[in-house]
């Protein structure tokens, strides 16, 4: 029998894990599994599999060359399938007086720890997870009885409560938000002077982990060609030293657009990738917000630039947080506009004539990766405009990308992209026709598709089901002060053109997997 039974999950890669905290190894022992039906749960992208998979076997060492008492199982070294019934069977075997967790990224799992510690009559010890800088509990409290929440308000108050860019009590250059200095398109020439392409070497614990994830994963999507990710705390501040350096002062002025992917550089642009390193926790946000705000007080990078990166970790990261806790499990199942339709099977292989969604497709499919526009403007608005079912569309992001915990991609994906959350969290839905993907990219160019015809063979799918959304939605749309003035354009339209669009449409939601 021990004292207390330790559960670190995958996403918990960090020392600083608060069920770590007053471990005895005398009495106590740490418990880390592989299990393969963590990486079917969703059809999960093979790179993401592999930083997951490898991400911890090198934080396994680091628990090993502290003395740290543990045991670790590796998929094809047992044979459970899943983790309860590994750890029923760990829970029966030690007999532990207590089990310890810290708080899971997923309402999934915390409710599987929940049933093993009630079904061998276990007490559960669930405690709070300090990498966050808000908690659940001072979330709830900040969100009170609201039925609508708003990140901006929420992101002013964590300025403040943490003093992050921040002069004399007021905002550092005297504005809270400087978007309207960012999110500008590259124009005809494209972009400019791109950084490199991150790269760590493949060590042999991560070519062991491709051997798996091809062995037990064979039929999954995405290729581990093309792996460039941080697996340890020490490749992830290495990644950060190269964002502060090369990257921050141009983040800001074109973190929207997109850009068909000519050279490796294209698919990650100014882009951070230090997302899937802080959902593992290699890195504490604390430590990636001081060297944004340390960088832009010695090198004097651009506020717009520097307050837009923070802005994403101190604000929208933990917001989403929150509003996942506070809002689980209704909002797995939100669907405000009542979508049904099946998700298009070319979202797992890039197969469409629509060059939009291929590019951005097929960079998902070669790196685990999409910058936030490429989700919520192509591939997530399109699955809105198209009345996909949210549930396939949430399992397809969670799947797809390497930087997707439960906790950030569902309220990302059913709040923002889908608006199937009835505007929870966002204040319209985000729509647009192919005219705004043809000024924040170059993906047009070469469509067979033209971005301003709305019907017939040439007809852009995305204007034309944005303007069938108009249509369908004018009354509730007309009615928001945001989106007002966009469905003014219906109501200057003949009824035989709102009829054509309408028809034209139908037959479009009929046939998604031929587009």
């Amino acid at each position: 029998m021990i004292r207390h039974l330790i559960i670190v999950l995958g996403d918990q890669l960090t020392l600083d894990n608060p069920a770590l905290e007053n471990l005895d190894p005398s009495c106590d022992h740490v418990l880390m599994a592989e299990v393969t039906g963590e990486g079917a749960h969703v059809w999960s992208h093979k790179a993401r599999i592999a930083l997951f998979l490898s991400a911890m076997r090198h934080f396994a060492q680091i628990l090993e060359s502290k003395g740290v008492p543990f045991h670790y199982f590796k998929i094809g070294e047992h044979t459970f399938t899943q983790l309860h019934e590994l750890w029923l069977d760990q829970i029966k075997q030690h007999q532990p007086q207590k089990i310890i967790v810290c708080e899971p990224g997923e309402h999934r799992v915390l409710q599987a720890l929940q049933a093993c510690a009630q079904q061998t009559n276990t007490t559960l010890i669930v405690r709070d997870d300090t990498h966050f800088m808000c908690s659940q509990a001072n979330f709830r409290h900040w969100a009170g009885q609201s039925k609508t929440l708003r990140m901006e308000f929420f992101y002013r108050n964590m300025r403040k409560q943490h003093q992050v860019l921040m002069q004399h009590g007021q905002p550092e250059g005297g504005e809270w938000n400087y978007d309207n200095a960012n999110r500008k398109a590259f124009g005809k020439q494209g972009p400019q002077a791109l950084p490199e392409v991150p790269h760590f070497a493949i060590d042999l614990i991560t070519h062991q982990v491709f051997a798996d994830v091809e062995h037990y994963f064979s039929d999954h999507p995405g290729s581990l060609q093309h792996f460039c990710w941080p697996v340890t705390r020490a490749q992830a501040l290495e990644l950060l030293a190269a964002f502060i350096e090369h990257k921050l002062v141009d983040f800001g002025t074109h973190q929207d657009a997109m850009w068909q992917v000519e050279q490796p550089a294209h698919a990650f642009l100014w882009h951070s990738l230090l997302a899937s390193s802080l959902n593992l926790k290699l890195l504490n946000p604390r430590e990636v917000i001081q060297a944004a705000e340390r960088a832009y007080r010695e090198k004097q990078l651009p506020l717009a630039s520097v307050e837009g990166f923070i802005r994403q970790i101190l604000g929208w990261r933990e917001f989403i947080r929150g509003v996942y806790w506070l809002d689980m499990p209704s909002i797995a199942q939100s669907n405000h506009y009542q979508h049904q339709r099946t998700l298009p099977l070319w979202y797992w292989t890039g197969n469409t004539d629509m060059h939009c969604m291929q590019q951005t497709i097929a960079q998902t499919l070669k790196h685990g990766y999409a910058h936030h526009i490429q989700r919520l403007m192509v591939t997530g608005m399109f699955a809105l405009l198209a009345e996909i079912a949210p549930d396939q569309v949430q399992a397809w992001y969670l799947a797809v990308y390497v930087d997707a915990v439960e906790w950030v991609e569902l309220p990302n994906v059913v709040g923002m992209a889908l608006h199937a959350n009835g505007g929870r969290f966002t204040s319209k839905p985000y729509i647009a026709s192919g005219a705004y993907i043809q000024r924040m990219s170059n993906y047009c160019d070469g469509c067979r598709y033209r971005p301003d015809v709305k019907t017939g063979p040439q007809a852009c799918p995305i204007t034309s089901l944005y303007w069938h959304f108009m249509i369908k939605h004018q009354v509730a749309l007309a009615q928001n002060p945001r989106t007002a003035l966009m469905v003014k354009h219906v109501n200057n339209m003949t009824d035989e053109q709102r009829a054509a669009i309408t028809d034209y449409a139908q037959g479009l939601l009929g046939r998604l997997d031929t587009l």
